[in-house]
């Protein structure tokens, strides 16, 4: 009885530990059915994120190359515009000239006036004087027929009072000779008038003097406006130079900045494909998968580099105990090869010490040159006997 009691509460406390173990076993099959009904959501959800990061990757993309673009339409826009301020510039320098050409040509145009306006008064002058031509001409043959005849006249006139011996050389001039009270009336006329005369003339150097002190001062004056007008022209000249210079300075600071601006676009583009590498790097890594290819590679190329660097440390440092071996003893470094001064004869009975070859050093031929290539080999002929 007591062993089928026991049997009977053993199977009682099986059956309970079975029934347990289905119940776990129906909870872990929720907790799986509900679990892959997760990794479905959450794959779903991946898939819908991933095609949204496509689709973000495209977009961002398009946006890249559209800023690119038009970085690259406002470097052009910006060189226009350069451009457009040098033609500027030279309209401007071309219209200065052209204003300082038409301003002497209309100085010379008032001064061809003025000459045409002289020339038309002469012309009338002469016409004018045309209608009394004729009675000019006659009384200017007149006047030439008296000149001439009064030159006869002089010139016999001058051969009779030359003449010594002649009749009437001197003659007495008329009148009477003046009495002292005469004489002294006369004078004192005569000083009267030269009073006048001097107190005229006094009063024209008066005026002359007031006049050329006033002449004096408007010269000054003037030599001084000129001064201040060429002090003028030069502060002007330097004005227009230093603009000159700083709108050239400005256009090379816009160049510059726009290759500036150019070179940062590079730049930004090349930051984000880095991070986009080390993105996909990280996301491999996380995932369990091995890098690409292409990083291999460049892992390979940097062991390679490394390696090629190491190579030429040593091939220099091999260079440098070379360069230190080669130096002869008198202090002079030599590149020649070294050769053998000595030998070791090869008889048994002597011992195998080195000797010096002497004066008669075996001959080492050189290396044949790259003319050889050309040059046939010749034909040994059989010898007949």
């Amino acid at each position: 009885m007591l062993k089928h009691a026991n049997n009977v509460t053993i199977r009682e406390s099986m059956q309970n530990d079975v029934r347990k173990i289905v119940s776990k076993l129906q909870e872990m099959k929720e907790k799986k059915e509900a679990q892959l009904n997760n990794i479905d959501r959450l794959a779903n959800t991946i898939t819908m994120i991933e095609e949204e990061m496509v689709q973000l990757r495209k977009r961002y993309e398009k946006a890249v190359q559209h800023r690119n673009e038009s970085g690259v339409q406002l470097i052009e826009r910006e060189e226009e515009i350069c451009i457009f301020y040098e033609k500027i510039n030279i309209q401007e320098k071309m219209k200065l000239n052209g204003e300082i050409e038409i301003h002497l040509l209309e100085e010379k145009i008032q001064f061809l006036k003025m000459k045409i306006a002289e020339k038309q008064r002469q012309i009338r002058v002469t016409q004018k004087l045309l209608p009394a031509k004729r009675s000019l001409d006659a009384d200017l043959a007149v006047l030439q027929i008296q000149f001439s005849q009064c030159t006869d006249r002089i010139k016999d006139l001058e051969k009779q009072f030359v003449k010594p011996d002649g009749e009437n050389r001197a003659r007495f001039l008329p009148g009477k000779d003046l009495t002292e009270k005469e004489m002294i009336q006369k004078l004192d006329k005569l000083e009267l008038q030269l009073a006048k005369k001097e107190e005229k003339l006094l009063e024209k150097d008066f005026i002359y003097e007031q006049v050329s002190r006033l002449t004096d001062r408007l010269c000054s004056k003037t030599q001084d406006c000129k001064q201040d007008t060429l002090l003028l022209a030069k502060k002007m000249n330097g004005y227009q130079r230093r603009i000159k210079n700083a709108t050239e300075k400005m256009m090379a600071l816009v160049a510059e900045l726009s290759m500036k601006q150019a070179l940062t676009i590079e730049l930004q583009k090349e930051v984000r494909e880095k991070e986009d590498f080390i993105f996909t790097c990280n996301s491999r890594i996380e995932k369990g998968l091995p890098l690409n290819k292409e990083i291999e590679k460049e892992w390979l190329k940097v062991l390679r580099d490394e390696e090629m660097h190491a190579l030429a440390i040593a091939e220099k440092s091999q260079e440098f105990l070379e360069a230190d071996n080669r130096q002869l003893p008198n202090g002079v470094y030599t590149t020649a090869e070294q050769r053998p001064n000595a030998y070791i004869p090869e008889a048994d009975a002597t011992l195998p010490l080195p000797k010096p070859y002497g004066a008669l050093a075996p001959f080492k031929p050189s290396e044949p040159g790259a003319n050889m290539r050309h040059i046939r080999k010749p034909v040994i002929k059989p010898v007949e006997i």
